[in-house]
């Protein structure tokens, strides 16, 4: 069953919170979250189970979600902002609505890296790593700039 996650900082703003009260939750186990990479992942169910609302019956359908973060070493901002648009203009259209991809990039300028986090159907992750796996293979200068460190 797919679910919707939430940042801390989206929990904040429906709870009316500050965000640190939210991390402090989640630091005592009052509130259950995942954390992929740096960053807190909270399902809907475990902010309805804080808020004490009723969890959704579950679905009769089976689905799978699948979780990936592929970590792109040696590119400029300018490279990565490139990427990061086409990744997410990607998720965004031609996919079943009603479960949607949900991506989020990061870029460390200090490194030179990017990371691409996808959470989603396995067919349609499977469609978006094919993409990037071609755009990063090809000769298409994309990400054809050099990185020079500072």
């Amino acid at each position: 069953m797919t679910e919707d996650m939430y940042s801390v900082e989206q929990v904040a703003d429906r709870l009316g919170l500050h965000v640190r009260t939210v991390r402090s939750y989640i630091r005592s186990g009052r509130l259950r979250a995942v954390r992929i990479g740096k960053q807190y992942r909270i399902a809907a169910s475990d902010l309805d189970a804080l808020t004490g609302q009723a969890p959704a019956a579950p679905s009769a359908v089976r689905q799978a979600e699948v979780s990936s973060i592929v970590q792109i070493d040696g590119v400029d901002r300018a490279a990565a902002d490139r990427l990061g648009t086409l990744v997410l203009t990607s998720a965004n259209t031609g996919h079943d609505q009603a479960n949607p991809l949900r991506v989020q990039t990061v870029y460390d300028e200090q490194r030179h890296r990017m990371k691409i986090i996808i959470l989603g159907d396995p067919a349609a992750t499977a469609e978006l790593l094919h993409l990037l796996d071609a755009v990063l293979n090809a000769d298409n200068g994309l990400l054809d700039r050099e990185v020079h460190d500072a």
